[in-house]
């Protein structure tokens, strides 16, 4: 299926949430009153970007909940904490929020460092952590962490797959930020699978304290490579892709992107040079005009609980879903249980088989030592101020996710 969502289109879709009533946890009508449950949620702003998207969007999730009932009439108290991409700011926002705070869970999480920081904490505490940005490995190779968001290992992939099955790709540049668990892990996985279809690829890794993007541009050049894929934060890949508009390259190499491109304002950001159909990108959840009850309800509920300046991309999803799941996770358990850490975080790990329109497949858990039950996705293009969806919901192939397939039969998902 294709369909052109212009950004025009977008915004009229997006408004159009206020004629869908927006549904919300218990769904009562009634405000939640009585003593909070308290969540938390850490995320990061700063130089290299902007991650509060998701906990932002949650936070707009969980107001509505309050809105409506709560938690067996009981509202969410969502305490966030911005780790500004610091190390040291990350663990302390961890234990302020799990020792000082006593919250149940941790909801909503998006950044480059403090899952890195933190995931030993989230294990020794018993907590579990429902992220929705995560973007380094130790997101998905920890049994405290799971995530609605892909991150960019698959998403790498997925466009990687794309390009050669559809753009006749045969040797795939990944632009990346020079950081261990972020560029080197998924930059390395899309040379993999590139080594296991018999073709090349390599990396370009950016220093994310003072990133050269025409210095990046011209070692990818040198490369050989045929196709440049951008594996950046939306605002650093824009400034690669107009470096490369400098130099006229455009027509020289195709171009594809990692999820972060995959948000509204960026095809107005690049210009008309690169609004022609040939910068394709990878979109982790459903296109934004999918006519799904949960994509129209995140639409939904960011008009009437979000005071507009939360971007609506694909971050912003994923906050949406993840709030979603722990809330109505939390509403099957007993309400007893609810502030008792070791019973919620039973009941997260629980979860399997959670349908939504906004993910290919389903969403689990497990007691697992990893998690990724995100790793199938959709490709749009660019084009004519916004994006055409040129492949639906379709399955990454790396050897990667072996183990992620293997187990999802073991628990009956295949």
């Amino acid at each position: 299926m294709k369909h052109l969502f212009t950004t025009a289109a977008a915004v009229l879709a997006l408004s159009a949430g206020s004629a869908f009533a927006q549904q919300c946890g218990a769904n009562t009508g009634e405000a939640a009153t009585g003593e909070p449950i308290k969540v938390g949620g850490i995320y990061g702003d700063a130089a290299p970007g902007d991650f509060g998207t998701a906990s932002r969007t949650a936070d707009a999730y969980f107001d509505c909940v309050n809105a409506n009932g709560g938690i067996h009439g009981r509202p969410i108290e969502y305490l966030t904490e911005n780790d500004q991409w610091n190390p040291e700011l990350a663990a302390q926002a961890a234990a302020k929020l799990i020792d000082d705070e006593g919250v149940v869970a941790i909801v909503g999480n998006g950044s480059f460092v403090e899952m890195a920081v933190n995931a030993q904490k989230y294990q020794d505490s018993g907590i579990m952590a429902m992220a929705s940005a995560c973007a380094v490995s130790e997101c998905f190779e920890s049994p405290s962490i799971v995530s609605t968001n892909q991150g960019p290992l698959p998403s790498t992939v997925g466009a990687a797959q794309y390009m050669v099955e559809e753009q006749g790709a045969t040797n795939i540049s990944c632009i990346g930020l020079a950081i261990p668990n972020v560029g080197p892990w998924s930059c390395g996985a899309m040379e993999a699978y590139m080594e296991s279809k018999g073709l090349a690829g390599s990396s370009v890794l950016l220093n994310p304290a003072a990133p050269d993007v025409n210095s990046g541009l011209l070692e990818a050049i040198a490369s050989g490579a045929d196709s440049i894929l951008v594996n950046l934060p939306g605002g650093l890949a824009i400034a690669f892709l107009k470096a490369a508009e400098e130099q006229d390259l455009r027509d020289a190499f195709t171009w594809s992107s990692s999820t972060p491109m995959y948000d509204l304002s960026i095809p107005a950001a690049l210009g008309d040079y690169w609004n022609n159909g040939s910068i394709f990108v990878n979109a982790e959840l459903a296109p934004f005009d999918d006519g799904g009850p949960d994509n129209q309800n995140w639409s939904a509920v960011m008009d009437a609980f979000d005071d507009q300046s939360t971007t609506r991309d694909t971050f912003s999803q994923s906050g949406f879903l993840t709030a979603n799941i722990f809330v109505d996770t939390l509403l099957k358990m007993d309400p007893a249980d609810v502030d008792d850490r070791a019973k919620v975080r039973e009941a997260i790990v629980a979860i399997k088989g959670y349908e939504s329109d906004l993910m290919c497949g389903p969403y689990y858990v497990g007691e697992s030592d990893f998690h990724m039950p995100n790793h199938a996705g959709h490709m749009v293009v660019i084009k004519d101020g916004g994006f055409e969806v040129v492949r639906d919901c379709y399955e990454y192939d790396s050897p990667y996710f072996e183990k992620h397939i293997a187990l999802e039969k073991e628990m009956g998902l295949r």
